[in-house]
């Protein structure tokens, strides 16, 4: 035997023999074992990092989430109804508070945070529970397969039954409204520091979702506009909650109004495996309606609705938004007073000054009969923020176009930044590779149990030759020398 013949691999596999890929001249051991310079095998897989006591908590939280959310709100219930001294205390997690006997109407106070609670726990267990036992098996009824894209899919479809419930709210609000279609109306009657219970569950229920949001994108497994999506929630339920202590609430559900019907296509449209997360509020998201569409394989469809999407944002979004701030800067001066009032609506006292200082500007955050105050400070308190999501929203603009520009080429609407999600961070894992050994022998020298050995594997009492003594150890063998094809 020559020593091109001694070089030769021993054909040990199925009958078939091993595949042409994984014993061609010059391999370096099977394909999945090769790194990408041909040069190094691959030995192992090593944690880098290993998850820190935060993250052990988080994955414990989003696997329980359902229950944990499901019995607090059961042990609330049993409490208020079992429990008669409970009551004074459980009650306001239902009810709406500040109820005006006189007037039919609500105040605000610190007492609305336990129904924003309930709100947050409420709406945990409803998107917990959708996406487990509903919009999962839709997703794989309609051929959604990888876990990673059944997750995008229930998530998407979530924020697409909520969208369809608030919009129509706050569209429904707004039609019986004296501000609709009438700018100037937004304005009216300031400060009137009551309002009816449908508005106020409306803005209440608003900012529990977005609180409940910012828990949602620090419990969950972080992408990677992780901060701008927080940054983000935080800028949205800072500006609901000053609408509401400044009782600005009007404005409030015209702009929500605004900014929530374009969330009803980003769903059906979802370029896989999609980022576009931090498009996603009602200040700042793409439709929420395309996204299911991709998702399950209707790519004329999505693009059709990605159309849609595109014209519903920029006339919502940078035209009715544009005129909603316009009227921020010119008709506010025109038709409410530049002075602060204090009291309630039964005893409503000024016009006054506002004092030396700006402690004033958090006064309606604390007491719901405190001094509440407009003057350009004011103005420019809450247009600035408006102005600056505006600028977001039309970068965000330029992405959508790129998209849009894909789809006329023909590569199908596809977002810009859809391939973050799919690769999983380098970081996360390093590869410990080594040189492989190559050295000429003999056939009768080759040595077939080494690996046995070295495995720690037992054998059993066999003959000469080359023994396979279980079926579990001829599979590890047929894998470490690389054959695709096994014998059963």
């Amino acid at each position: 035997m020559d020593v091109h013949d001694r070089a030769q691999p021993l054909d040990i596999c199925a009958a078939d023999g091993p595949s042409k890929s994984q014993l061609t001249s010059g391999s370096k051991g099977p394909l999945y074992m090769q790194s990408s310079d041909g040069k190094h095998v691959l030995v192992r897989r090593l944690r880098r990092k290993e998850d820190g006591s935060w993250k052990h908590f988080t994955r414990w939280f989003v696997e329980n989430q359902i229950s944990l959310s499901f019995n607090l709100l059961a042990l609330l219930f049993l409490c208020h109804n079992f429990i008669p001294k409970a009551r004074a205390h459980t009650h306001k997690y239902f009810q709406l508070a500040y109820y005006n006997v006189k007037s039919g109407q609500y105040g605000n106070g610190f007492d609305d945070t336990y129904f924003i609670t309930f709100c947050i726990v409420l709406f945990t267990l409803l998107r917990a529970g959708f996406m487990e036992y509903i919009l999962a098996p839709v997703a794989r009824m309609q051929g959604v397969t990888k876990k990673k894209d059944q997750i995008r899919f229930t998530e998407q479809a979530w924020l697409l039954v909520y969208y369809s419930v608030f919009w129509t709210m706050g569209v429904y609000i707004y039609c019986k409204s004296p501000y609709y279609l009438n700018l100037r109306e937004m304005w009216t009657d300031w400060p009137n520091r009551e309002l009816d219970g449908l508005m106020k569950s409306y803005v209440l229920a608003q900012w529990a979702f977005w609180l409940q949001q910012i828990i949602v994108i620090n419990i969950e497994e972080r992408r990677k506009d992780h901060w701008q999506m927080f940054s983000h929630h935080i800028i949205t339920t800072a500006l609901i909650s000053s609408c509401y202590f400044y009782h600005h609430t009007r404005v409030g559900n015209v702009i929500l109004v605004i900014m929530d019907v374009v969330d009803l296509f980003l769903p059906v449209y979802s370029p896989r495996p999609l980022n576009i997360e931090v498009l996603r509020h009602n200040f700042t998201n793409k439709t929420q309606a395309a996204k299911c569409l991709k998702y399950a394989g209707y790519t004329t469809l999505c693009d059709i609705m990605f159309g849609i999407f595109m014209l519903s944002w920029f006339v919502a979004r940078h035209f009715f938004y544009v005129m909603v701030c316009w009227s921020v800067y010119a008709h506010t001066p025109e038709i409410m007073p530049s002075a602060c009032f204090r009291g309630s609506n039964d005893n409503l006292t000024g016009p006054e000054e506002p004092p030396p200082g700006f402690s004033w500007l958090i006064e309606p955050f604390l007491s719901s009969t405190g001094r509440v105050c407009y003057n350009e400070i004011v103005k420019w308190s809450f247009l600035a923020p408006l102005l600056v999501l505006q600028g977001i929203t039309i970068f965000w603009f330029t992405m959508i176009v790129r998209v849009a520009m894909k789809v006329v080429r023909g590569d199908g609407a596809e977002d810009s930044r859809s391939d973050d999600e799919a690769v999983e961070d380098e970081d996360e894992y390093v590869y410990e590779e080594a040189e492989p050994l190559e050295e000429e022998v003999d056939a009768d020298e080759i040595d077939l149990r080494s690996w046995e050995r070295r495995a720690g594997v037992k054998r059993q009492a066999s003959s000469s030759g080359v023994s396979l003594p279980g079926h579990s150890d001829r599979k590890e063998l047929l894998g470490r020398i690389g054959c695709e094809k096994q014998v059963d």
